[in-house]
């Protein structure tokens, strides 16, 4: 029933949505997501800059915990083939992703980074990377890669990760100024 659900969402937004226009903007959303580049960027700046670095440590962390508890721990024991899979009549406009569906890296890793933020950083900073988390979760089911589940936990299990990395780096960094006395 819920696959159905999924299927419904995905049909709905190719038969509505679907434009060559939308397709290279979904494109270049989705690929800004890739292997969490553009958050591996971001958090290297941060950690650059004195004032930044604890953000920009503890949003690596966040996206070490996706890397970790998403791809290599969950998709292996749900083992979710993607939605193109079963459907033939879809055409992908970008290359097959390999893996498994559920749920999705792309999300966990966007939305762990932008709890990170939300947590140290104001709204005028935390929204608009809320909204790059948001469309690049958005461009995989555009792009019929993942499932409408496999967005929602990737967002549940991104708000996981940066809640793990903030209490790593706090119990880190107890441990550090107790060393230092």
């Amino acid at each position: 029933m819920i696959q159905e659900f999924d299927y419904a969402i995905l049909d709905f937004i190719q038969e509505t949505l679907r434009s060559k226009v939308l397709d290279e903007i979904m494109k270049f959303i989705t690929h800004l997501g890739d292997n969490g580049i553009f958050w591996i960027i971001l958090c290297i700046i941060l950690l650059i800059i004195p004032k930044t670095r604890h953000i920009g440590f503890i949003g690596l962390l966040s996206l070490l915990f996706s890397l970790l508890i998403n791809d290599q721990i969950i998709k292996n024991i749900v083992t979710r083939e993607r939605p193109f899979v079963s459907r033939e009549d879809i055409e992908l406009i970008i290359k097959a992703p390999s893996g498994y569906s559920f749920p999705s890296g792309h999300t966990s890793s966007s939305f762990g980074v932008a709890f990170v933020f939300s947590r140290f950083f104001k709204k005028q900073v935390a929204i608009p990377v809320f909204i790059l988390a948001g469309l690049i979760a958005f461009s995989r089911l555009y792009l019929y890669v993942h499932f409408p589940t496999d967005v929602l936990v990737g967002i549940f299990v991104g708000l996981l990760n940066s809640f793990l990395a903030v209490l790593v780096f706090k119990q880190g960094k107890k441990v550090y100024i107790k060393m230092k006395k």
